[in-house]
């Protein structure tokens, strides 16, 4: 078993695309031509993106919209940096909401988090201390 694919049901997934190439620097790598599901380049991991009808499709007795619940789903996307001040920032201009500022961890880690306009929840932390 391999951990292949993380897909987040979002309204648009160009606009999910888009903020996430500007907010976080990870570029597009594919869009099928029905504009109902993305990816995005990061890595040997998929990050990608799927509309609603198609998680309506796959889930018939329906699923929690992260971007129509008042609070954040109870899941995260983390992406690491080097400086998580300079990301949440970035993240933050780009249209994200400030969740938690970038606080340093009892074990080392500096961790923010922000929400994006789709409603996904993303933690921007530094490696974890050897």
């Amino acid at each position: 078993m391999k951990f292949g694919y993380t897909i987040i049901y979002v309204p648009s997934v160009p606009e999910s695309l888009a903020f996430f190439e500007a907010a976080f620097g990870l570029p597009q790598k594919f869009l099928h031509e029905s504009k109902t599901y993305g990816e995005l380049d990061t890595g040997e991991t998929v990050l990608a993106f799927a509309s609603h009808d198609l998680g309506n499709a796959n889930f018939p007795k329906g699923y929690v919209a992260a971007h129509s619940s008042s609070q954040p789903l109870g899941f995260e996307i983390a992406l690491v940096t080097s400086d998580v001040q300079i990301a949440h920032d970035r993240a933050i201009t780009a249209g994200a909401t400030e969740v938690s500022p970038p606080a340093q961890k009892p074990w080392g880690q500096t961790v923010s988090y922000v929400r994006c306009p789709d409603g996904t929840l993303v933690e921007l932390c530094t490696p974890i201390p050897s």
